[in-house]
């Protein structure tokens, strides 16, 4: 694979300055390597340029969602920020939260008592 150069991790930063109106903290970390932030931008473009069947503002509430339910606190702060600035309202922004955080709370319940289970079946044995 060819290095690049300069000029093409000026190009890759400004792609993702446009999307998102500025640059996330991880892809200020991964300017140091550029093989592995070419991959991770192209790999980023294609996914969201390929979302043809929602709209950009739907993409980044199920964005707000994930990050909550994961509890990357840089990313939401990042998520929530560029659906303000798309246009989203703090209630679209709070629902989504909201999904996120039952969700979280129905995957946390399903794991510990499937696990208790096991191991109650275990110990039974």
């Amino acid at each position: 694979m060819e290095l690049l150069t300069d000029k093409d991790m000026d190009k890759i930063i400004k792609v993702v300055k446009k999307r998102y109106g500025r640059v996330p903290y991880i892809i200020e970390k991964m300017a140091d390597n550029p093989k592995l932030l070419a991959s991770k931008v192209n790999y980023d473009e294609a996914v969201v340029d390929d979302y043809k069947h929602i709209d950009a503002k739907t993409a980044e509430l199920i964005s707000i969602a994930v990050v909550s339910a994961l509890g990357c606190e840089h990313c939401i702060d990042f998520h929530i920020d560029a659906g303000k600035k798309m246009g989203l309202t703090d209630e679209q922004i709070m629902t989504a939260v909201m999904i996120a955080g039952s969700l979280a709370n129905s995957a946390v319940l399903s794991k510990a008592t499937r696990s208790m289970q096991k191991i109650n079946e275990f110990y039974d044995e």
